[in-house]
């Protein structure tokens, strides 16, 4: 009986295909374009060109570091305080590579990966993190790439209507611009409370006591730095949950 279960469990149509990573892609395409569009507007205002611009999302896809980088080179910084400005906002990425390889249970292919791995920003990690705690079998690296090129796609296509507009009709409603600029940390938040649990809660209240003191005492690039450190900390010292029955019985 738990052999039958076992080869239903892996069967190809419980393995999500690169179609339904488009599909489930869409929450946050939805989400990227109105942010994208206003990165756009944002560096074509601050001097850098359409091309420029475009090339930003397609090559750097940083997001929020897009906003910051761009205004950094605007003011004149140079290219080593933006680099390593923009290096200290986002370290946290460092991190999401070694946390889904934990999870997995298949084998990589290194084209695919090093093509998801390209997307893997924070919406797109949350994304896999939620759907490998809900069912790890199904996840697979097709579902990985659909979801991570839909994304890529969506930002940079949002970012290229954005430069249309630069000086465009939106110019006289700035309002419309700081509204679009609240939805990226909006998006993520949804993705987050989607994947919290209870046993979590001491981790993320150690991540936002850590940011808080780092932005309180220096800056928001030390806030992102004390979150991810004391997060890490308290997931360090907290004893480790007690094995699912589901769990267990895999084992």
């Amino acid at each position: 009986m738990q052999s039958h279960t076992e080869k239903e469990d892996h069967s190809p149509s419980s393995v999500a295909t690169f179609r339904q990573g488009i599909i489930d892609s869409l929450p946050i395409v939805i989400g990227y374009l109105p942010i994208a569009f206003a990165f756009g507007l944002s560096a074509v205002k601050l001097g850098f060109s359409p091309i420029e611009s475009l090339l930003f999302s397609m090559i750097i896809y940083a997001g929020a570091s897009q906003f910051v980088i761009t205004a950094l080179l605007s003011a004149g910084m140079s290219l080593w305080v933006c680099a390593f400005t923009v290096m200290a906002i986002d370290v946290r990425h460092v991190l999401y590579g070694p946390s889904l390889r934990n999870r997995l249970i298949t084998r990589l292919n290194g084209r695919k990966t090093a093509i998801w791995a390209f997307g893997l920003t924070d919406e797109v990690f949350a994304a896999a993190t939620a759907k490998l705690i809900r069912d790890k079998r199904s996840w697979s690296e097709n579902w990985m790439c659909g979801i991570a090129l839909s994304s890529w796609v969506s930002w940079s296509f949002g970012t290229g209507i954005g430069t249309l507009f630069g000086n465009g009709p939106l110019q006289a409603y700035p309002a419309i611009e700081a509204s679009l600029g609240f939805m990226l940390p909006a998006l993520f938040l949804s993705f987050l409370l989607a994947a919290f649990k209870r046993q979590q809660s001491l981790i993320f209240v150690g991540s936002l006591a850590g940011a808080l003191a780092g932005l309180i005492f220096y800056s928001v690039p030390a806030a992102i730095l004390c979150g991810i450190g004391a997060g890490c900390l308290v997931a360090l010292l907290q004893p480790a949950p007690a094995p699912s029955v589901a769990e267990a019985s895999d084992a």
